[in-house]
């Protein structure tokens, strides 16, 4: 009776994320397509499964697109003579902007997974993202940046080391990432095998 307890067990471990996974999806999906199921059964008079996902997708481009050309300009304009003005809020902006497109921007800083010693006695080592090599404008030559994200949490802490401390990982950011936002309980490993 234990044996076929722990194979129910088992069986759940391995049905369970793929099971809650297809269930959100499909969650999102319903919840989408009927945001405008309404309207358009009333407009076009059939019941058509996913144009209202359709829709949305294409009326979203066209706010892109107009918003882009038409409306940004001048609220850009606006926002930055706002920003010269206010100090605190150009401080906070710039930090959030940076934040951002370091994770999705052009610039992304988060693609140099590292291994720092943080405790050379007990041979401590913690997983960050170095993020700038060149601290000489700190009048640190010998030092790195490198970012650490706090697991289950959107934050982390940035710490000045020396570079001789910090070994790169050759694996992908994206794995690292989930690694240590997962508090490690990924398998890194297979994580890794697939990639491969």
């Amino acid at each position: 009776m234990r044996k076929l307890l722990n194979y129910l067990l088992q069986g759940l471990l391995y049905i369970a994320p793929l099971g809650i996974t297809i269930y959100v999806i499909y969650l999102i999906f319903s919840f989408t397509d009927n945001l405008l199921d309404d309207y358009l059964i009333k407009t076009i008079g059939i019941d058509i499964p996913g144009l209202g996902i359709v829709v949305i997708v294409a009326f979203l481009i066209i706010v892109g697109i107009v918003g882009q050309s038409i409306i940004a300009r001048p609220i850009k304009k606006l926002f930055k003579k706002l920003l010269e003005k206010v100090p605190l809020l150009r401080l906070l902006f710039s930090a959030m902007n940076d934040l951002f497109s370091a994770f999705v921007g052009k610039e992304k800083k988060f693609n140099k997974p590292v291994l720092v010693l943080v405790n050379p006695v007990s041979n401590l080592e913690k997983m960050g993202f170095l993020t700038e090599e060149d601290l000489s404008n700190l009048g640190e030559n010998e030092k790195v940046a490198v970012y650490f994200p706090h697991s289950y949490n959107f934050s982390g802490e940035m710490f000045i080391v020396p570079k001789e401390q910090v070994k790169p990982l050759d694996i992908n950011p994206a794995i690292a990432m989930k690694f240590i936002v997962s508090g490690g309980v990924s398998k890194i490993y297979e994580d890794i095998k697939e990639e491969a």
